[in-house]
């Protein structure tokens, strides 16, 4: 029977599986290695001394051969549970600059909150199958990092 797992043993089936998950974080911009004028002029009201907050959605993806007896690249369940340990319970409801101590000296822009969080679950996963890890920081500003 052509197109059946049979026929295709010795092809590897690779499937993408993402999870998308939303958090609530504060954060200001600003760089340990700006002066004060830089970080306005660079940052603007993104640089306010009370920060400001984001209701992020962040995408995890993970890539994978097709288990030929389950059918799954991997099991949701982990994954979701990777995605609480290393994103929900370290980011939701935190400030990112006071909170998480790799941004005490790593500006806490999207871009290095997609590094922080791909470091993380790079550790979570079964090895080499993270694919990209995307946030959505408004609905206009999406970062993707796939950990070049």
């Amino acid at each position: 029977m052509a197109g059946s797992w049979e026929s295709s043993s010795e092809a590897e089936r690779v499937g993408f599986i993402t999870r998308a998950q939303s958090f609530s974080a504060c954060h200001r911009l600003h760089s340990i290695h700006l002066s004060d004028e830089e970080n306005k002029t660079i940052y603007g009201k993104c640089n306010n001394p009370n920060g400001h907050g984001h209701n992020y959605k962040v995408e995890v993806t993970v890539r994978g051969k097709i288990d030929r007896v389950t059918g799954m690249v991997m099991n949701l369940t982990d994954l979701k549970r990777s995605i609480e340990e290393v994103i929900m319970t370290h980011l939701d409801h935190k400030n990112l600059d006071k909170d998480v101590p790799y941004f005490a000296t790593v500006t806490s822009t999207t871009e290095n909150l997609a590094v922080y969080i791909w470091d993380g679950m790079v550790k979570s996963l079964p090895p080499n199958m993270l694919y990209e890890i995307k946030i959505h920081e408004t609905d206009n500003n999406i970062i993707v990092y796939r950990g070049e």
